[in-house]
């Protein structure tokens, strides 16, 4: 028995998709142009709803627009037949997906929406199809050579279905002037939302900040340091910083220095700081990198600008970029 290729399979089955999903740009018509502007301006919710293949694309849309704040979850068309149809009303646009359109499941949906004035965006391959029909906005998607060795499993079709909710979900980010900062908000845990965080967001800021009159002595700073409990001190001049001194500092420097001597004797000149927009991940590379616990946090433009001398912003300790995960 011949030994079967499977990498010469996987590479063809990949070439026909590649192939096939350049057709999507057949999709992108004055139709889309409505379908995200409709979407951008519903007052309700966006119900994605499919059957099979189509619904698990279905699920991955509505699963996009959600972590991109646009409210959305998905209605499964056998469920809404029995009761769930109550889950959406006039204010709300309905996503449905069918290759083909003609899935019976979709009928008592789509009548359900046609009678009761819920716009819906149908997205198939079929111009004379139920789900084509039905829809406010129909979207053709081009008719696609599946890639399996038969011809017939959907996968192909899948792929550029999902392709077009894609390309939807990105036009919405555009009109909606989406930015990282507000990824970051549906993003607060895991990968997403570690690779995202800013110090402003791990900075401790106001009464926490460790700051010290440059005119104090070692015993006013001692107590100072001790009641913030991060273990080290800004000194300040004018609420501006001048330097920075450590509990180390402090002991070491108490052997030759009396209680009344100005802490700024002890002091280290031109501690290192960091831009308060610059990224949580940078600025824990550059706490390894300088084998330090803290860094000061000026405002971006005086980090921009390196002022020597500048009002902190806060200050960010090792502890606190642990408690969010980083390593």
């Amino acid at each position: 028995m011949a030994k079967i290729n499977f990498i010469k399979i996987a590479k063809k089955s990949a070439s026909i998709q590649i192939r096939e999903l350049k057709k999507i740009n057949k999709t992108f018509n004055q139709n889309f142009v409505k379908s995200v502007e409709a979407i951008h301006k519903t007052k309700g919710k966006v119900v994605c709803s499919g059957i099979g293949k189509s619904g698990l694309i279905a699920r991955k849309v509505s699963a996009s627009l959600s972590s991109v704040g646009i409210s959305s979850f998905f209605l499964d068309p056998n469920s809404a037949i029995h009761g769930d149809l109550g889950q959406i009303d006039k204010r709300d646009i309905l996503i449905v997906f069918s290759y083909s359109g003609n899935t019976s499941e979709l009928t008592s949906l789509l009548k359900y929406a046609n009678r009761f004035g819920i716009k819906v965006i149908g997205i198939a391959s079929e111009k004379d199809s139920i789900l084509i029909k039905a829809s406010d906005i129909p979207l053709m998607l081009p008719k696609v050579k599946e890639a399996d060795p038969i011809g017939m499993v959907p996968s192909s079709s899948t792929s550029i279905t999902l392709l077009l909710g894609d390309c939807l979900m990105s036009a919405l980010l555009t009109k909606q002037k989406f930015t990282k900062e507000r990824f970051k908000v549906y993003h607060p845990g895991g990968n997403l939302g570690r690779a995202l965080l800013l110090v402003k967001d791990v900075m401790l800021t106001g009464n926490k900040i460790p700051l010290i009159n440059f005119s104090n002595n070692i015993v006013s700073a001692v107590k100072i340091i001790s009641k913030k409990n991060l273990g080290i001190g800004i000194v300040a001049k004018n609420k501006k910083v001048i330097g920075i001194v450590t509990d180390g500092d402090i002991r070491r420097g108490a052997r030759n220095y009396s209680k009344k001597t100005k802490i700024t004797t002890l002091m280290s000149k031109k501690p290192f700081y960091i831009g308060e927009s610059v990224s949580a991940a940078k600025a824990l590379s550059i706490m390894n990198d300088k084998k330090i616990t803290s860094l000061i946090v000026s405002s971006d433009l005086d980090y921009e600008k390196k002022k020597a001398m500048f009002k902190p912003k806060g200050i960010l300790h090792i502890h606190s970029l642990l408690k969010y995960g980083m390593r």
